[in-house]
């Protein structure tokens, strides 16, 4: 259920809130001078989570076809006779999803798909509305969105599995995917970055341009979504660094399902 700015703002005086006489002492809210984070997939784990619903439905094998993808492992584009699988969501939405012929026999590459399907299908269909394709590489480089696609390499993923944050990660990288396009450069979401008293990570004020929707929307999830699950005073250091911002995506109407 989303949260509203008052129930967020309530937090504040619980945690704050002393005692001296039976009065409640509620301080002022510190100024925010400088991003409180390095990078916001890292600031909980369990904002989405292994057991939260899934909008995947189904995968459908499609054989084998040529593709070009990117791949880190060489920082540039290559093209290969890839695995190609269909991808079908409860929303209506689908994704091909290409893996590398390195993986071997069709069954195994299925596997691969599949596990990563069920888990994009934990973001807001907002977030996948614009990936058309998910290429799945072998490899520790990061992942990447963007070009209506999702970028994995799956030893990376393996860590971020380890630290609880492949779900927050997929997040930031749909989040470019899907938004980036339509309101990084938005006047509106300019004005707000302006208003703000500061970024929310020193990788959003290093790249706002790139960085500052993807890394502001993970924490936006968490604070109308998720409130119950980050601690009040994660809460109070995202509803001080970036209130405008939350008042802009709040007013975008985005499709929340299944997250809400």
């Amino acid at each position: 259920m989303k949260k509203t700015t008052a129930a967020v703002n309530a937090i504040w005086v619980s945690v704050f809130a002393g005692t001296c006489g039976g009065d409640a002492l509620v301080p002022t809210a510190p100024v925010v001078t400088r991003p409180p984070f390095e990078g916001t997939i890292f600031i909980d784990p369990d904002i989405i989570t292994p057991s939260d619903p899934t909008t995947f439905q189904d995968l459908s094998v499609a054989g084998q076809g040529s593709r070009t993808m990117f791949d880190r492992r060489v920082d540039g584009w290559i093209t290969v006779v890839a695995h190609l699988f269909n991808a079908n969501f409860d929303d209506g939405l689908s994704i091909e999803i290409q893996v590398n012929p390195e993986f071997g026999e069709s069954a195994t590459a299925l596997v691969e798909a599949e596990k990563y399907a069920r888990v994009i299908g934990r973001l807001p269909t907002a977030l996948r509305e614009d990936v058309e394709t998910v290429w799945i590489h072998k490899g520790t480089e990061p992942f990447g969105g963007g070009n209506n696609n999702l970028l994995i390499h799956i030893g990376q993923a393996d860590r971020y599995l380890q630290d609880g944050i492949l779900e927050e990660t997929f997040v930031h990288e749909a989040a470019h995917t899907s938004l980036d396009a339509t309101h990084a450069s938005a006047p509106g979401w300019l004005a707000a970055q302006s208003a703000d008293p500061t970024f929310i990570s020193t990788y959003a004020r290093d790249f706002p341009g790139r960085e500052d929707i993807a890394e502001s929307f993970l924490p936006y999830l968490a604070i109308r979504y998720r409130l119950e699950r980050i601690s009040p005073s994660l809460a109070n250091t995202i509803m001080q660094t970036m209130p405008n911002r939350i008042a802009y995506f709040d007013n975008q109407s985005f499709d929340m399902h299944p997250i809400e």
